[in-house]
């Protein structure tokens, strides 16, 4: 069996950080359980299906979900400007967790669901077509080849994220690893179900207008490695395959 077609390895690193200020373990024990969306276990042929929308408790226009939102900014910036969507985040990384979790409470945002764990049992539990916006955020490139396998822009990957998304959904990646930016460009111009909406390079090279810029965007810039800013759209089904090149 292909590496793509059996259980990939992790795609995050450690779980833990330093230790954590007494006021971020409380949110981590009172306000995370009231915050965290269940990820029902099936089988990997019939996986259980959850309803997201439910588990925000009041009406909501539209869906988006963050996978890897590191220490919480831009997740919490983009629940501030849209209260009418409902936002997922999913990260393995407890004190980043954490961090997010005194954003919310910090500015009594209602409209985050948690995910404290890998993003891929959530997708295969999500239904077909339920998310407007996806963001993959900086993610770990895991440079070194033979780690290559544990990048979270893969095949496999990519055909979840086609399935939950819904059509004409926006897919917003950043990275300021060169190597992985042409990794992401090969899978995603490669892929049927995606087509990448750049027509020049300013649309790669500068971050959309309601990006929050993060600290972890800024350090890097300070250490010469600029973002690239990928923005690719979910294929309306039915429909030719459309990939378009922009103009160098």
């Amino acid at each position: 069996m292909g590496a793509e077609h059996s259980r990939p390895p992790s795609t995050f690193g450690r779980r833990h950080g330093p230790r954590l200020r007494p006021a971020r373990r409380a949110l981590l024990a009172t306000l995370l359980p009231r915050l965290a969306l269940a990820v029902p276990t099936g089988s990997a042929s019939a996986p259980t299906a959850i309803d997201p929308a439910a588990a925000f408790g009041s009406t909501i226009t539209d869906l988006w979900l963050e996978i890897g939102f590191g220490a919480g900014e831009h997740l919490a910036a983009q629940a501030a400007a849209h209260p009418e969507i409902g936002l997922i985040g999913c990260e393995p990384y407890v004190n980043g967790v954490a961090a997010l979790l005194s954003r919310i409470d910090a500015v009594g945002l209602t409209n985050i669901r948690i995910v404290a764990d890998d993003a891929r049992p959530l997708l295969a539990a999500l239904p077909a077509a339920c998310l407007g916006r996806v963001f993959i955020l900086f993610p770990d490139p895991w440079p070194k080849r033979r780690h290559h396998k544990r990048r979270l822009i893969s095949t496999r990957a990519l055909a979840e994220l086609a399935r939950v998304m819904k059509d004409d959904a926006e897919l917003r990646l950043a990275t300021d690893h060169r190597e992985y930016a042409r990794w992401m460009l090969r899978h995603l111009l490669a892929d049927p179900d995606f087509f990448w909406t750049a027509r020049c390079p300013r649309d790669w090279r500068e971050a959309p207008p309601d990006w929050p810029e993060t600290r972890y965007q800024i350090k890097a810039a300070a250490a010469g490695r600029p973002a690239m800013f990928l923005r690719f759209r979910r294929r309306v089904r039915g429909r030719p395959a459309e990939n378009r090149r922009p103009r160098a």
